[in-house]
């Protein structure tokens, strides 16, 4: 009887470790360095760890979400990694900074030249990303992940409308509120320069003017000595003459 209850306490409790470990394996996310502001750009990493014991990762490929392109991606170069950049046209094209943009960066890709991760390791692969959309509050990427056995594990389940985590989650960003007015915020900071020039110059004005008062009054004092000078050089001749 007490084997019978001991087994039935081990099965119970070796279920609820096996239960609790599946939701708890790593996955390939994304987060940005600081915030990922609606409107502005941002740095991104994807957090890559390596879930095998006996492979490396060795390749990466992000897919970019469509529903709301980003016409500005820019991978910063890391070492032992090859980087391909993919575009693709846009069936709206974008406006940026008042231009129009037909084509977007649809995925990024990430090839091992070396070792890879290597089991027991993870690698950050950052991106540089903008203009983010103002109408969302998160950018879903999809994700594959290859190993050196030639296993791909494809992270590319969107987030499910009750919360619950699905089994191979997409890399989800999310977004945070605009910032407050950044383009008002450098419009017055430009103000303030054109202020603070205007002030230089009119005290250079200043300074200039009042040098130049200082120079006239300095050349009127120097003449009127001069020809206080020749006055009296003038009368003492003169008188010297009347006395001769």
């Amino acid at each position: 009887m007490n084997v019978s209850r001991i087994a039935l306490a081990g099965g119970i409790a070796a279920s609820t470790v096996l239960l609790l470990a599946g939701p708890a394996a790593a996955h390939v996310t994304v987060q940005p360095q600081g915030e990922a502001a609606k409107g502005g750009y941002a740095t991104v990493n994807f957090k890559v760890p390596n879930e095998r014991d006996n492979a490396s990762t060795v390749k990466l490929e992000v897919s970019f979400p469509t529903d709301h392109p980003l016409a500005s991606v820019s991978p910063q170069p890391l070492a032992g990694w090859k980087i391909e950049v993919t575009k693709s046209k846009l069936d709206t094209p974008l406006e940026v900074h008042g231009k129009k943009i037909d084509e977007a960066v649809s995925k990024v890709t990430w090839t091992s030249d070396g070792k890879g991760i290597e089991p027991g390791f993870f690698q950050q692969f950052p991106l540089s990303v903008g203009q983010l959309p103002e109408d969302s509050d998160q950018l879903v990427f999809k994700a594959l992940q290859t190993y050196s056995n030639k296993e791909v594990v494809r992270w590319i389940e969107e987030p499910a409308a009750n919360g619950e985590e699905p089994d191979s989650p997409a890399p989800v960003l999310k977004l945070t509120a605009a910032a407050d007015d950044a383009h008002g915020a450098a419009d017055a900071d430009a103000k303030g320069g054109e202020a603070e020039q205007a002030k230089d110059t009119t005290a250079a004005a200043e300074d200039t003017s009042s040098n130049g008062s200082d120079t006239t009054a300095r050349v009127l004092g120097v003449v009127g000595i001069v020809v206080g000078v020749a006055g009296v050089a003038f009368g003492v001749l003169t008188g010297r003459r009347r006395t001769a």
